[in-house]
């Protein structure tokens, strides 16, 4: 019969290493209810100030709680992980890091924005502008051939820092097996996040999750793939979107400038300061590529979605 395990709580590690022995050993099928710190490791709290995002220690930066053998998996195989519970601790946050994000040079200053996420299913950037807690795990993935401590970022084929918001409750998670046992590890969850995470951060939170393994013998993939439970955007559909894009002939570059117009928009329009307005957009804009035959020229598109603004 498939069994339940509970992953230790105090069991992190902050590195891709092929060395690392599996804290825990289950059997294809059995689910493993893990606890995972915040992607900073507690160096942020409920009460600290916008000091503390400058005073990180990098070597603490992505706890993953694993790693995590599955018995039978083999290199050549599929590992699927069902995602069969997520949610938060109560509390989430999200900084700008000078240096990093899509639009670094802009937004050279620290910031650091505490959000309570005991409100519902909402929390609040101002009292008129509510953002769904969708919490995923932002790292999820298997450890990789020969990886002898190698940073949780950049992701990879075998999965990884993917920041992929589709993975909420419901979803499945391919990833393809690279060592024995697969040792998958996770982290780096989110409360909220737009597709493309733009300032470096979405609300990151400490979370509960209960993940079911299930090994899928001889099934070969290139790269994670993953399957969700139902539409994409159903807390935002309710209203319109609003765009703006960027283009020309380099993806990144017209990523920046949506972006860029975006935070303008916002700024604008809703009378948020340029910080809050790049804030909102990494929670809940989703940066699309509206177009890329058309001779070079590609259009990248940053969607708003207008059912976050409230009376």
């Amino acid at each position: 019969m498939p069994a339940t395990h509970y992953f230790p709580s105090d069991r992190v590690h902050y590195t891709w290493d092929a060395g690392n022995e599996p804290v825990l050993t289950v059997e294809s099928g059995d689910t493993v209810v893990v606890q995972t710190r915040d992607v900073c490791d507690n160096q942020i709290t409920p009460d600290s100030a916008v000091d503390a995002v400058t005073q990180v220690d990098w070597d603490r930066v992505y706890p993953l709680a694993g790693p995590i053998a599955v018995g039978g998996a083999r290199p050549g195989d599929t590992l699927a992980v069902e995602i069969l519970d997520l949610h938060t601790l109560g509390w989430g946050w999200t900084a700008i890091f000078p240096g990093l994000g899509l639009l670094p040079d802009d937004f050279p200053e620290p910031y650091l924005r505490i959000f309570d996420l005991t409100t519902g299913d909402v929390t609040y950037l101002r009292e008129d502008i509510a953002i769904p807690i969708e919490p995923f795990m932002g790292t999820m993935g298997v450890c990789p051939a020969g990886a002898s401590q190698q940073a949780v970022m950049p992701p990879g084929i075998f999965g990884g820092n993917l920041d992929t918001r589709q993975l909420v409750r419901g979803a499945v998670l391919y990833l393809p097996v690279q060592l024995e046992g697969a040792l998958f590890s996770c982290g780096d969850a989110h409360a909220a996040q737009g597709d493309g995470e733009v300032c470096v951060t979405g609300i990151e939170a400490p979370m509960y999750a209960a993940l079911r393994f299930t090994v899928q013998e001889g099934r070969q993939l290139t790269a994670p793939q993953f399957m969700t439970s139902g539409p994409l955007t159903p807390r935002v559909d309710t209203a319109g979107f609003y765009g703006t894009m960027g283009v020309g002939p380099d993806l990144y570059v017209a990523a920046q400038d949506a972006v860029r117009a975006m935070v303008e928009h916002v700024s604008g329009v809703y009378g948020l300061s340029g910080k809050d307005a790049y804030v909102l957009a990494s929670l809940v804009v989703d940066l699309k590529i509206s177009e890329i035959v058309d001779a070079g020229e590609y259009i990248v598109s940053a969607l708003l979605p207008l059912a976050v603004f409230r009376e």
